[in-house]
């Protein structure tokens, strides 16, 4: 088997010793390039290559960004249905959700060892991904599509992820009690908690309105906060397309109530009340808004926009598991 390690330097829990260990266990096992990233959408470009190239597999080792980089290469072109790329997740940031929703180790060396089980024992399976992309017709319609493993936000929580990459620019380490006070300031600071500017539509149904916050999962759980799973979208699989979680207000109590079900939310039942919508199993919709909002996919802050539209593809990428 012919594969391309690509190794974020910048991953927060794996150190150069530990890279160099991982990299030879896994070139014991097959005929193994390895990279180290060396800019900001390196990744992707390396994912490109190995895909253009006809490699058998890459291996991600590093956070969600990292992975999500790699998939946005492999599938530049889009997904072949007779010929899907294959990938493998090695956990190396702070958080890990697209690694620890397949049910791998968040350990980087106990992941390794479980890659080459699966890769021995010859277990993969075909996960469904989403793209999204500037809404025709809309001041955005120029942005270009790009995929998503795990999630993505538009809104409240998009504006969390970029106060966190801020601080994280200035030096702060990435740890859950940074999100937890980049979420406190964000919600005292959110001018539209109380009348939101988006607007859901989809095929076939009435446009849902005057939404804050609005959560797209391809997965569940959502995130992770230390080691306790998030359920935003419970329903949420791998197996079928997007969910939705949208909340219409924000306001002290809302926020309270909200926040305590997210906390004590379960693969059974996730957030739920009078200002919550809840979406299952879509293939396409849009979300518009009145003013420019953060975008975030898979933890990673993208800037503004006014109208991203969301596709559910079922079968897009096979995972050694």
């Amino acid at each position: 088997m012919r594969a391309l390690l690509v190794a974020n330097p910048a991953a927060t829990t794996t150190s150069a010793r530990t890279r160099d260990v991982l990299i030879h266990a896994l070139a014991s096992e097959m005929k193994l390039e390895a990279v180290t990233t060396e800019y900001r959408g390196h990744a992707r470009d390396l994912g490109r290559r190995a895909a253009e190239s006809g490699l058998d597999l890459v291996v991600a080792l590093g956070g969600d960004g990292t992975v999500n980089e790699v998939v946005n290469g492999l599938l530049h072109n889009g997904p072949d249905p007779e010929r899907l790329p294959r990938l493998a997740v090695v956990p190396g940031g702070s958080t890990n959700v697209f690694a620890r929703a397949l049910g791998l180790p968040n350990d980087a060396v106990e992941a390794t060892g479980a890659l080459l089980d699966a890769l021995r024992e010859h277990r993969e399976r075909t996960v469904g991904l989403g793209l999204a992309a500037g809404a025709p017709g809309s001041e955005d319609e120029s942005v270009p599509a790009r995929w998503f493993t795990f999630c993505a936000g538009f809104g409240f929580d998009a504006g969390v992820v970029g106060r966190v990459e801020q601080q994280r620019e200035r030096g702060k380490r990435s740890t859950h009690a940074l999100y937890v006070r980049q979420l406190v300031r964000q919600f005292w600071e959110e001018p539209n908690r109380r009348g939101g500017t988006v607007t859901l539509e989809r095929p076939g149904a009435d446009p849902v309105t005057d939404l804050v916050l609005s959560i797209v999962c391809n997965t569940s759980p959502w995130t992770y906060l230390g080691n306790r799973p998030l359920y935003a979208s419970p329903e949420a699989s791998f197996d079928t397309a997007l969910d939705v979680l949208a909340l219409s207000r924000l306001s002290t109590p809302a926020v309270a109530r909200y926040a305590t079900q997210l906390l004590t939310s379960t693969p059974e039942r996730g957030p739920h009340g009078k200002h919550a919508v809840t979406l299952h199993d879509l293939t396409d919709f849009t979300l518009h808004s009145k003013v420019p909002l953060p975008f975030q996919m898979d933890g990673d802050h993208l800037g503004l926009r006014t109208s991203v539209q969301f596709t559910g593809v079922r079968r897009a990428l096979r995972v050694i598991v």
